[in-house]
């Protein structure tokens, strides 16, 4: 066998030698019997056809490769942006190892996240067995100050009553009656983890601000001049949350971050295991209530939670995922429109150089053709500062974005002159996305990891932006949000649209008259 101790290959090269081929070959021939590679061929090309991409959009019943997570995920990331609080799900083992594996290959660090177990006869019988026997494990092996609990399909499926279930745990001696334990609702079969984000969120806040589940007084707001932050479900939250700290410092405004997940996705290696780093504390969160207003920074990941801290009575000010000059001016406008501070000069230096930058390139990438897919609000986004690089983005697709989202890109292309060609797709998948860069080409194609088998299937170069990144590492240390943010994005789309264009012209004595050194 060519695989020993002393000679150790990796995967990649391992299955291509003559034992392993053989074995392959054989195997194909003698057990799957599948059909001729011609018949293969002539049914791939007909799926890449106008005819089938009609008879692919026509379809209600099947999504096939969704955009998208689900509740229960978005659910476990508010929990990580809280202090000392372990996110703890109503449900089985399998589902959780999911949350945390999928957390753990974006941002490249462990997830804490602990489940109740259930298994058959809680299917059956209910789970609060499991919820009592649970909360009592997770205080006593892993302290935690707050225990945030959330759902899955199990347990919404058979209607466990997660308020019931946790005053009877404290009724029974699990946690103290005066433990926080905030909970949400998030059924994975509907939504997505945006949804889940905004539940959890929402429960959070409605457990401080009104009255911890009945076991203390309703907080009566007294305004004052503070201001907070929630910046929805973010892949980039390390780079980013970084980043809009510093703006608020540099407006000298003092802000609460409502859900601060960055320090416990990026943990230094010195020798210290942290489990709980960072967040945002009980104290906070209870304060947050007497704030002048509320900045969501994305609108379709907290639009129960906008909701209820209006009507708390405080300004709520949405946007859609700031990217680039256009959305980050309308970020500090607002910022300063609402405290009163001017803009520093620094920060207008900083909107003129990604202006420069944005002017170096512009001959590159004017009228360059995009398509992207991903959550609503990356995508209005991304859409935005497409536009104002003269770029355009033929197809818009988001698989949790609904009709009313899909008005909100539609004005974007309605208000400038290289968007009349472009379409937006809601509630649309990535196999919808393949009929579409079949049928009608783009340059280019920006979305999360997923979108390299369409990459490879469709010729389309893919530029990784999105939620999750896996096959790239420490993309989400870097921001994608401000003027800086801005300026990774430019680059990251320079660079794709650099190596597309050097590999289309080094054929040497045929193309390479354009391989050129400078660009």
């Amino acid at each position: 066998m060519p695989q020993n101790a002393e000679k150790v290959i990796d995967h990649e090269m391992l299955f291509r030698q003559p034992e392993y081929t053989a074995l392959f070959e054989n195997k194909k021939a003698n057990f799957e019997f599948g059909h001729p590679a011609d018949k293969v061929a002539e049914i791939r090309d007909w799926t890449k056809s106008w005819d089938y991409r009609e008879k692919n959009f026509k379809r209600e019943a099947l999504t096939v490769n969704p955009a998208k997570a689900c509740q229960p995920l978005g659910a476990v990331f508010v929990a990580n942006g809280f202090a000392k609080t372990l996110s703890f799900v109503h449900g089985s083992q399998g589902c959780v190892a999911y949350y945390r594996s999928h957390f753990s290959r974006h941002f490249k660090e462990p997830t804490s996240c602990v489940s109740s177990s259930m298994t058959e006869d809680a299917a059956v019988f209910g789970g609060l067995n499991n919820m009592v026997d649970g909360l009592a494990n997770t205080l006593s092996l892993y302290k935690p100050e707050m225990i945030a609990v959330s759902t899955t399909c199990m347990a919404e499926v058979i209607g466990d009553d997660l308020d019931a279930f946790i005053k009877t745990a404290k009724q029974k001696g699990s946690v103290p009656a005066e433990y926080d334990v905030p909970f949400a609702h998030t059924p994975a079969f509907v939504g997505s983890h945006i949804t889940g984000y905004d539940n959890a969120l929402k429960g959070i806040l409605q457990h401080f601000w009104d009255g911890k589940a009945g076991t203390a007084p309703k907080l009566e707001r007294t305004p004052n001049e503070t201001v907070n932050f929630i910046g929805g479900f973010d892949g980039y939250v390390v780079g980013n949350m970084k980043e809009i700290k510093r703006l608020f410092s540099m407006m000298g405004v003092e802000a609460t971050f409502l859900c601060d997940p960055s320090d416990a996705w990026d943990t230094p290696t010195d020798g210290e295991f942290r489990m709980y780093d960072g967040g945002t504390t009980k104290e906070e969160a209870t304060a947050a209530i007497n704030a002048k207003a509320t900045f969501i920074y994305q609108e379709h990941s907290a639009e129960k939670t906008a909701k209820y801290i209006a009507e708390k009575g405080q300004e709520v000010v949405a946007l859609n995922s700031p990217i680039g000059v256009t959305g980050t001016d309308k970020f500090l406008k607002e910022l300063s429109r609402i405290t009163g501070k001017p803009v520093p000069e620094a920060l207008k230096r900083e909107r003129g150089r990604l202006v420069d930058a944005i002017t170096d390139s512009q001959a590159h990438l004017h009228g360059k053709k995009f398509a992207l897919y991903g959550d609503p609000d990356l995508m209005l986004g991304l859409t935005q500062f497409l536009l104002d690089l003269g770029c355009e983005p033929t197809h818009v697709l988001s698989t949790n974005g609904d009709d009313k989202w899909a008005a909100k890109v539609q004005a974007l292309f309605d208000a400038s002159p290289v968007g009349r060609d472009c379409h937006v797709y809601p509630k649309r998948d990535l196999w919808h996305m393949r009929s579409l860069l079949n049928t009608e080409p783009v340059d280019f194609l920006i979305g999360n990891t997923y979108g390299k088998y369409l990459e490879r299937d469709t010729g389309t170069p893919l530029i990784r932006i999105g939620f999750p990144i896996f096959d790239r590492h420490h993309y989400h240390r870097l921001p994608i949000w401000g003027y800086q943010g801005g300026l990774h994005v430019l680059m990251q789309i320079l660079d794709e649209y650099f190596e597309a264009l050097d590999a289309n012209t080094n054929i040497p004595s045929k193309t390479d008259y354009s391989f050129d050194i400078i660009r």
